[in-house]
């Protein structure tokens, strides 16, 4: 027998429980009433329409098309110029992997890398022709700069080159692990320009002859993200498709620390998925003629991936306070993503201990964000590179080399 509770399905039976409501400290009376309005909106669209869906798009590893109409009419396109505090983006971006981490990483990226990136170093005529678009989700775009062989070391190892004939560029390389990659309409692609050795930008549709891309299969998360092995074969785009704004690498550098603040809002975000999941099941579920939740170790389970959450969330608002005044460092940004997923890893498995055998599937939803949890713990610099970062910073000396 199957129930539906707020459009999900759950097997065994269960009861409806108010999965919206959960602010132990109440951190959205803290956003102004039109922000928390749309907040709210966000909120039931995902809840509703969303979250029913998206666990069987998981398992197919397939893109949800569909979505982007219903995602963009409740703004989830245009975060990154909407003018609103960053307080209430970052708990947009945790309501979304509450729901699903591929679909927060294409809201993430697209916001903070994508449309963030055309609106910040595009020139006028760039932005008259695309950022109408991306508000809409009529335009979708891959940032494209991980390389095969350089991840973490990107910035200094960059071998994606991009060579000005005068009136072309033509750009040369591969790139990796690019979400999107193999959907998007366009990649913003970073390629080091032979004449003076800097690092810069380039927009390249993706029907570009010499584009392709290849789909990034049988990963254990980030399932519905279409990551994609790109090369790049002498690919040739006009004089026009250089964003004047990115001339060297430390263009990328502000964007690459929001993302990286970002990913510790989807840190946070996460967990409350889990807690939901674990919640439900254990106040649903009976053993030994009692719910699980009665049982001592289950409770302890259930309050520390709340703990654990609300600690993340904790730190994810003094980033969010930290970029309103401009003070927030790629140091705070690193110690807030590292921190956040590592406590996302441990209430994912807090989770599915609480599921027992069921914790495996994801009939229950919560194999799924099990999976997904290692990839926030990955992506965005690993967990290793970012304590590295906070290393330096407290002691003074580079690990690195």
């Amino acid at each position: 027998m199957t129930t539906h509770i707020r459009g999900m399905v759950q097997n065994p039976p269960a009861k409806p429980l108010p999965f919206p409501d959960i602010d132990p400290f109440g951190v959205l009376n803290l956003l102004p009433e039109d922000e928390k309005e749309w907040f709210l909106r966000i909120r039931k669209y995902l809840q509703e329409e969303v979250r029913p869906q998206v666990t069987d798009y998981w398992n197919r590893e397939e893109f949800p098309f569909h979505l982007l109409e219903g995602m963009a009419e409740v703004g989830l396109a245009r975060l990154e110029t909407s003018g609103t505090s960053w307080l209430f983006r970052g708990l947009v971006y945790a309501e979304v992997t509450r729901v699903d981490v591929s679909l927060s990483a294409l809201v993430g990226i697209h916001n903070e890398l994508v449309l963030g990136m055309v609106n910040a170093l595009g020139s006028e005529e760039q932005k008259k022709d695309m950022l109408r678009k991306l508000e809409n989700f009529e335009l979708t775009g891959a940032f494209a700069l991980t390389e095969p062989a350089h991840g973490s070391d990107i910035a200094g190892g960059l071998e994606t080159s991009a060579t000005f004939d005068g009136k072309n560029w033509i750009i040369k390389g591969e790139k990796r692990w690019i979400g999107m990659g193999t959907i998007a309409d366009f990649a913003l692609v970073w390629a080091r320009d032979t004449a003076d050795q800097q690092i810069k930008a380039f927009i390249v549709p993706t029907d570009t002859p010499g584009y392709s891309a290849e789909k990034i299969s049988n990963k254990i998360g980030l399932r519905i993200m279409q990551n994609a092995h790109i090369t790049l074969d002498n690919v040739s785009v006009p004089a026009s498709a250089h964003l004047p704004g990115a001339v060297n690498f430390d263009a990328a550098n502000e964007m690459l620390r929001n993302s990286r603040a970002w990913v510790g809002w989807q840190g946070y975000g996460i967990q409350i998925g889990i807690f939901d999941i674990a919640r439900e099941y254990a106040t649903t579920r009976e053993q030994f003629g009692k719910p699980l939740a009665k049982f001592q170790l289950v409770q302890k389970g259930i309050s520390e991936i709340m703990s654990n959450a609300q600690a993340a969330l904790g730190l994810m608002m003094n980033c969010a306070r930290m970029q309103k005044n401009g003070t927030l460092d790629m140091v705070h940004a690193a110690m807030a993503k590292a921190t956040a997923t590592r406590f996302a890893r441990q209430s994912a498995a807090l989770g599915r201990e609480v599921l027992g055998g069921n914790g495996i599937t994801t009939d229950y939803e919560m194999a799924k964000f099990f999976g997904d949890a290692e990839i926030l713990y990955t992506y965005e610099g690993t967990y290793e590179i970012n304590s590295l970062i906070v290393g330096r910073a407290l002691t003074g000396y580079s690990a690195f080399v």
